[in-house]
Order: structure tokens, then C-alpha cells, then sequence
């Protein structure tokens, strides 16, 4: 499963725009811009770009984890990006360290919840949608308006933006959808949280416990959102190759569970 290591930006086109002077801009090159984003035959014409366009640029570095930035466009509000990445406004501006209510300079980068999958052979948007456990819609809205993206077809080699596992006061951005988790590797998030609390819990496909419900700590509670990293124990052997990882908080008043994230995860 080839997740896309490193920072990745998201660029809309601007008139007198070309791959050039956009590869220059980004410290990329336009081979690379045009396997990511599929602008080739027939999918488009040869190297063609308009104004509008929504172009994804790896950025140069050596970052290990996958990563997306989203550069905001004139008439852009966070409630506007919050909607198109399917993630709230209150963690959007989180994530950022911003207040909901900020202008938005154009063209300033801001960090979205998401990953980047580079398509496989014999991939469809519908089997990408199953593996990591987002409604296709979810995919197609993140991304709009990028010239190599079809309903019914993608190429291998074109990179699609996927919204991270989130609710409306947690995500989690380790471990992505679908990857294989061993125990001690390390479950990574952001979370609003009443005394900075979280819990987790491991079941694999047969409903199993292989992790009783343990607690974590984020780096600050609510009303701030707060990092947490927590290394992943396991309490019994899986018994199924694939199981679901559950994030979430508790009730201080009745002990119900709050913003629950499940993400779909494999077993070694």
C-alpha cells in the first residue's frame, strides 16, 4: 500500500501560470508534477493546465511522514476548507494554531488533516474508499478540481489526497488507515479533551479485545487541542489478519463514549 512520504501542497493554478514556472516556484520539477497529477494522455492534453486547477506538488525534503498543506485561495474562509477536507473548524484552526474567527491571508499555507496514496494498478476510487474506511465522496470533495481525478477512472502513479481518521474533537494522524501495527509502535493525534484525556482500545475482525481500553495524556486539555503520542500495547495475540483501532474520550457526566475514531488497521 503506497502511502506518499513527505509534505505535499495543494496549488491552484493562476493565469499566465505554466508546470514551469510552477516546478520552480515549489522546488519540484515537471515530470514529477505531471506523474502526481496525471497530466498525460487521456486523461488530459499533453502538459495542459488552466486557471483554477488544483495541482498537488511534493515539496522538497525528506520528510518521512505524509503530509498535505492546502495554500488558501482568494474568497477561502476555514469553515469553507474545514468542509472540504472533512474535518471541523475548530481543529482546522487547532492545528494551525489559530482562532476560528482569523482572517486568511491568501496564498498562506495551512495544514490539513490528510495523507497522500500514490494509485496502484487495478486500483478504483471505490476500492481506495473501502481499504481506508473514507466515503468516497469524502475523497472526491478533498480532491476537487484536480485536472487528472475521475469518478470511474485513476491512473497508477496519481497521487490522491485522503482526510486523516478524525471526529469532531480527535484525530489520528499515526497509524494511517489500513497499515500494520505491532505493539509499542506509537499512536499519534491531536484531541480537545476534558483534563487532556483520551482512551484507546484494539479489537481485531472477530470482535476480540487484543488491547483493553487504556488512557493517554494530550499535551493540553480543553479548550485547547493537544498532541498526544502513546506507544500501542497489546493484551492478547490477534486471531484475525485485520482489526480496528478505537480512539475516544468518556463522558465526565454518565461514562459514555465521545468522539470515537475508528480506523481500520492490520495485524503482523
Amino acid at each position: 500500500m503506497p502511502i506518499s512520504p513527505g509534505t505535499h501542497l495543494l496549488y491552484t493554478v493562476r493565469p499566465g501560470d505554466t508546470l514551469y514556472t510552477i516546478a520552480e516556484q515549489l522546488g519540484t520539477n515537471v515530470p514529477s508534477l505531471v506523474q502526481i497529477n496525471a497530466l498525460y494522455p487521456p486523461v488530459t492534453d499533453p502538459n495542459r493546465i488552466f486557471p483554477g486547477q488544483a495541482l498537488l506538488a511534493r515539496l522538497p525534503g525528506m520528510a518521512e511522514q505524509s503530509s498535505v498543506l492546502y495554500q488558501v485561495q482568494p474568497g477561502d474562509t476555514l469553515y469553507r476548507i474545514a468542509e472540504r477536507f472533512s474535518v471541523g473548524v475548530d481543529m482546522l484552526a487547532g492545528l494551525n494554531r489559530m482562532q476560528p474567527s482569523d482572517i486568511l491571508p491568501v496564498a498562506q499555507p495551512l495544514y490539513v488533516a490528510a495523507f497522500v496514496y500514490e494509485v496502484e494498478q487495478g486500483d478504483s476510487l471505490y476500492r481506495i474508499s473501502r481499504r481506508f474506511g473514507v466515503p468516497m465522496s469524502e475523497l472526491i470533495r478533498a480532491n476537487r478540481s484536480r485536472p487528472g481525478l475521475s469518478p470511474d477512472v485513476i491512473y497508477p502513479g496519481f497521487r490522491l489526497i485522503v482526510p486523516l481518521p478524525s471526529s469532531t474533537n480527535i484525530v489520528v494522524f499515526q497509524p494511517l488507515p489500513g497499515t500494520r501495527i505491532v505493539p509499542e509502535q506509537h499512536l499519534t493525534g491531536s484531541a480537545r479533551a476534558f483534563e487532556a484525556t483520551i482512551n484507546y482500545q484494539i479489537r481485531d475482525a472477530n470482535g476480540h479485545v487484543v488491547t483493553q481500553e487504556r488512557a493517554a495524556t494530550a499535551a493540553q486539555g480543553a479548550p485547547a487541542f493537544g498532541i498526544f503520542d502513546v506507544q500501542l500495547q497489546f493484551d492478547q495475540t490477534p486471531v484475525t489478519q485485520t482489526g480496528i483501532l478505537m480512539v475516544y474520550t468518556r463522558s465526565a457526566r454518565d461514562g459514555s463514549i465521545q468522539d470515537l475514531v475508528e480506523v481500520a488497521v492490520a495485524f503482523s
